[in-house]
């Protein structure tokens, strides 16, 4: 298993309590092997990926979009993620 790209992704967690609400940010990377994308909780193999894709939201940040046969998973991501994209279309689609 060979390692192809890696692309950091954030996800933020909300504690609520009596009192206050805080939102923890976490910082977590999608890995693209050639046979799988690995996430902290997910696996997906290759077979099973479609597509990816990227929006923009606000300033530079957005949601990069994991199209696979068990639907669409989104990542939040802080800088444009197509470098991360045009790996896996250039190995996976060639």
């Amino acid at each position: 298993m060979n390692l192809l790209a890696t692309q950091t992704y954030f996800k933020v967690e909300r504690k609520v309590t009596s009192i206050e609400q805080i939102d923890i940010e976490h910082e977590r990377v999608l890995t693209l092997y050639d046979e799988k994308i690995t996430t902290q909780n997910r696996e997906f193999l290759m077979k099973d990926i479609m597509d990816m894709s990227y929006r923009e939201i606000g300033d530079g940040g957005g949601l990069l979009y994991l199209h696979t046969s068990q639907g669409i998973y989104s990542y939040t991501v802080k800088e444009s993620p197509m470098a991360f994209i045009e790996v896996y279309r250039s190995y996976c689609q060639a």
